[in-house]
Order: structure tokens, then C-alpha cells, then sequence
């Protein structure tokens, strides 16, 4: 895929109420609320997080703007999209490129002996993971090759991605992953044996409304059970934001899942 260089291809959006600036792609996978839940999600201490699937990098640099003295390395599979996720580590106010990496690699070669030097093995103590969201077989796919390699892969790939996280992250890292519940099943047993003391909080889109996303904390090595946090709900009865989202999405406070 091309990079984008004309305002008709790419625009330049404010997120974190106006502290995160992305250049993205104006047609295909768009950064959004998603992206900013799970930076939230980063532990105040964490040191080195990798974001996995980092897409233009909006998780891992709003996960870097709240925690200046982290390092953080954004790995992306597709080269055009990996340019702007570096474009968009410079062009931050400070320039955040001295401690952002990014490295285009499919995440199922990371820490293995034919794969990129970069994330190491065992490097992180925190992973950040969005993975595609739509199994074929319960969503369309979009006929946009880069917007269906970003949202679909059947819920048994995220195998893939619990083992990549696993291999990078040091005893007793932690793992901070977004999807849908329908997926919690598959995503359970991708975790087991590998991950422990699970933490799965549900996000709702209004007061009574059933979950559309679960966010999912876990630590490798443990083998404590799982447990359901409190839920987060975005959007009070009359629409508007709840203070709740309102500090996460456009304060860019920390949300604990531990």
C-alpha cells in the first residue's frame, strides 16, 4: 500500500482533548476511543510497553504522553502505516521520537530467530494488544484490503497474538488487551497457561446497555483465576459523555485493572 500523502488520503485529527495529534489514513482502520481505553490501561510504572498491531500508533503514543518516562515501541505489519505511526511520534509537542521505536513486523515473527531484533525477548514489562475484532464467521469483511487486515482474523488467530505477548514480556509483565465480548471464550483460552490473574472489565455504550468491548488485564506466570471488575460505562441516559469516559478519553487519565 501507497502512503498517503495528499489531504484527501490522510487527515490530521486531535484526540486527548487536543494532546495527541495523529496523521491516519482517511479511508480504512481510524483510531478512536478504542485506542485510547487501552492506553489507559498501562500501569503508571510500566518502563518499556510494546503495542502490538499499533496501527498509526494511537495507543501506544497516548499511553506515552501520560507516562513521559516510558519507553514504548509500536509494531505495525503494514510499512505505509508504520510511516506515519514514526511521522506521528515526531510530530508530538515534545517530539516523543527519542523513546518511541517502531518496527514493521507481523507480530507472529517478534522474539524468534527469523524475526526483527527489536522487540526482544522478554523486553517489556507491559504489551498492549488490539487485535482484529470480526471473525469472518460472524461479520462482514470490508473489500478494503488494509481496513479487513485490521479488524477481521477468526477468534481462534488471537492464539497468535497471547503467544507473541508472552514471548516478550519478563516475569510477571503484564498484558493489557481490548476486544469484543462475544470473542471472551476463545480469548480465555488463548490466556491459559500462559497468563493468569486475569482482570476483565466490560465496557458499556449507556446505563443498561449490554457490553461492546471488554478490556483484559493479565500477568505471565501467575495462575491466580480470573475476575470481573466493575464495568466502565461511556454515555449517561441523556447521551452525553459520563465523567468517567470523559477523563480517560479526553483527560488521558490511567484506568487500574489490577
Amino acid at each position: 500500500m501507497s502512503l498517503p500523502t495528499s489531504p484527501e488520503e490522510t487527515t490530521d485529527d486531535a484526540l486527548l482533548g487536543g494532546r495527541l495529534r495523529l496523521l491516519q489514513p482517511a479511508r480504512g482502520h481510524r483510531a478512536g476511543h478504542d485506542a485510547l481505553l487501552l492506553a489507559a490501561t498501562v500501569p503508571d510504572d510500566a518502563r518499556h510497553a510494546v503495542d502490538l498491531g499499533a496501527g498509526v500508533g494511537a495507543a501506544g503514543l497516548a499511553a506515552a504522553i501520560r507516562l513521559p518516562a516510558a519507553r514504548v515501541t509500536l509494531v505495525e505489519i503494514d510499512p505505509a502505516t508504520a510511516t506515519l505511526a514514526a511521522r506521528n511520534a515526531a510530530r508530538q509537542t515534545p517530539d516523543m521520537s527519542g523513546r518511541i521505536a517502531v518496527v514493521t513486523a507481523d507480530i507472529a515473527t517478534l522474539a524468534r530467530p527469523a524475526g526483527p531484533e527489536l522487540p526482544a525477548a522478554r523486553a517489556a514489562d507491559v504489551v498492549l494488544a488490539n487485535p482484529p475484532f470480526n471473525d469472518p464467521a460472524r461479520h462482514r469483511v470490508s473489500p478494503l484490503a488494509d481496513k479487513a487486515r485490521a479488524h477481521a482474523i477468526p477468534d481462534a488467530g488471537m492464539d497468535a497474538w497471547i503467544k507473541a505477548a508472552e514471548r516478550l514480556l519478563e516475569a510477571g509483565g503484564r498484558l493489557r488487551l481490548i476486544h469484543r465480548p462475544e470473542a471472551l471464550e476463545a480469548l480465555l483460552a488463548a490466556l491459559k497457561g500462559r497468563f493468569g490473574a486475569v482482570s476483565i472489565l466490560p465496557v458499556h455504550p449507556a446505563p443498561g446497555a449490554p457490553a461492546i468491548r471488554l478490556l483484559v488485564g493479565a500477568i505471565k506466570g501467575r495462575r491466580t483465576p480470573p475476575r470481573l471488575v466493575p464495568g466502565l460505562v461511556l454515555a449517561g441516559a441523556d447521551g452525553r459523555p459520563s465523567p468517567e469516559a470523559e477523563r480517560l478519553l479526553r483527560g488521558g487519565e490511567g484506568l487500574a485493572l489490577e
